[in-house]
């Protein structure tokens, strides 16, 4: 309810704001195991924090660099090939991003490949079974491997969380305005018009600091979708879900069936 946004400390209404500390954003409920960035962002939040027990590793270094520039620079570079530059103006971000996939269904295939490439590469960290005849109790064939390491794995989704979080801070203490629904990455607002820039607070063409930027860097949010009011009560009401997460479904509006709540 009360957070530090730069050198203020802004009073926020916290029943409004999800907790960065677990994946639903309910508060936490004891204690439990937390990546170093969520540990890290309680600091920051003006928790004072006292590990009750952790692990450390002694080596450190940017693990993932090599693959994560190797992709970004792909994925940027495919986007330019399809009218989507990096160095857009919000405007023409959006012009650009309109059915960039139909301008080349070749190129668009590329993107998805490297979005796959990237969740795919993530999921790895932490590889399940695979059945080959495996009990429970038993190994499977993936901890033997040095790319399975959970733990980066679990640091990569904290920061990811930790940093949407802080730009969902951010934006309320300084537009007032709360998210309606989230889910993974992506968060909805309500808003009196059908485009991002009718709640986006851009001054000249620049966005909040430390808020959300239109853009396809990663770090930068896209549209992913605009519904009305009375669609998303239509939605709740047909399937009798008040906790229903309209953010699952507001790219095109279609809900196949209600889901869990999360």
């Amino acid at each position: 309810s009360k957070v530090k946004v730069g050198k203020e400390w802004v009073e926020l209404d916290g029943s409004l704001l999800p907790s960065p500390f677990t994946p639903k954003g309910e508060p936490p409920e004891g204690p439990a195991w937390y990546a170093t960035p969520t540990v890290a962002y309680a600091v920051e939040l003006g928790y004072e924090v006292r590990p009750l027990e952790a692990w450390v590793r002694r080596e450190n270094g940017r693990y993932l660099d090599g693959w994560y520039n190797r992709l970004r620079d792909a994925y940027l570079a495919t986007m330019a090939d399809l009218g989507v530059d990096a160095d857009l103006s919000p405007e023409d971000f959006l012009a650009a991003m309109d059915g960039y996939k139909a301008r080349d269904p070749e190129l668009a295939i590329v993107v998805s490949a490297i979005k796959a490439t990237v969740k795919g590469g993530l999921g790895k960290l932490r590889e399940r079974p695979r059945g080959e005849g495996w009990r429970p109790g038993e190994p499977w064939r993936a901890l033997s491997r040095p790319t399975w390491r959970p733990d980066i794995r679990a640091a990569v989704i904290s920061r990811t969380r930790i940093n949407l979080h802080r730009k969902i801070v951010k934006h309320a203490s300084f537009t007032g305005q709360y998210p309606i629904a989230i889910l993974s990455d992506c968060v909805v607002y309500a808003a009196n018009g059908p485009s991002p820039l009718d709640f986006l607070p851009y001054r000249e063409g620049k966005p909040l600091p430390g808020g959300f930027k239109l853009g396809i860097n990663p770090g930068l949010v896209k549209h992913e979708g605009t519904q009305d009011v009375l669609w998303g009560e239509e939605v709740r009401e047909r399937f009798n879900a008040p906790e229903l997460n309209l953010a699952r479904y507001i790219k095109d509006g279609t809900v196949t069936d209600a889901d869990n709540g999360e």
